[in-house]
């Protein structure tokens, strides 16, 4: 985790991953849980195709109430209780590209912006936004930089708007030598489940030593439907489910 926000690290091939530096068991932080999240996605500029934002909102109308949001389940505390989400809708912003770096700030500003004018549903307990960028657009976080060090992360702003941001795989590290869409799936499926459990990273469900849900299972994938999807960390299993 990097100044409070978690990421996608960089593929690396099983033979050569490292051993986790303790057994993994998330614990809960106390913080919010989106019990019921609601996913709206935002395509910033007008380099993208219409193929591939229509295929990625099915993937999140099949996702939110998906058996993924059962295992998710397991991680229910009292006062919130996750079950199934839903597709909110969608928004492609063609007047305004982005500058070919983007700093996690920028898109902060963009999606308030956006919130400001009515442009996307106000945010509630349970919205998510889902911010991709379009190829050759590197997003800087924290003096880290997109396709060198993560293939995207989540955060929230002033700990309630919260968002994930999905940089374009435009290289081989957040490839890990899939198709560009079942790269985007899943590592858009790693940031949901984590944005659902923790989304306000470390908050949440949360091992020190580990991280959060996705990043103990990192580029571990099974298809669920039609679709890539990666697998998630289960306390009462004890792996990757």
């Amino acid at each position: 985790m990097r100044d409070g926000i978690n990421i996608v690290p960089l593929f690396v091939p099983e033979t050569v991953r490292a051993v986790p530096a303790a057994a993994a068991k998330l614990t809960y932080r106390g913080g919010p849980l989106l019990t019921s999240v609601k996913v709206f996605t935002i395509f910033w500029g007008s380099q993208w195709d219409q193929q591939t934002p229509d295929q990625l909102n099915q993937f999140f109308e099949y996702l939110v109430t998906s058996p993924l949001m059962d295992k998710l389940a397991e991680y229910s505390v009292p006062q919130y209780s996750i079950g199934p989400g839903s597709f909110l809708g969608t928004l492609q912003v063609t007047n305004q590209d982005p500058a070919s770096t983007v700093e996690d700030a920028d898109i902060q500003t963009f999606i308030q912006n956006l919130i400001a004018a009515g442009s996307v549903p106000q945010p509630d307990n349970n919205t998510l936004y889902f911010v991709y960028l379009p190829s050759g657009v590197t997003v800087d976080q924290g003096g880290d930089a997109s396709c060198q060090v993560f293939c995207g992360y989540h955060n929230a702003i002033a700990s309630q708007t919260f968002y994930a941001v999905m940089p374009y795989p435009d290289c081989d590290g957040c490839l890990g030598g899939m198709a560009v869409f079942d790269a985007l799936t899943g590592t858009s499926s790693h940031e949901f489940c984590e944005a659902v459990t923790d989304p306000i990273p470390g908050q949440g469900w949360y091992d020190d030593s580990n991280g959060e849900i996705g990043d103990i299972c990192a580029w571990k994938f099974e298809q669920m439907g039609t679709y890539t999807v990666q697998q998630e960390w289960s306390n009462r299993a004890n792996s990757c489910v």
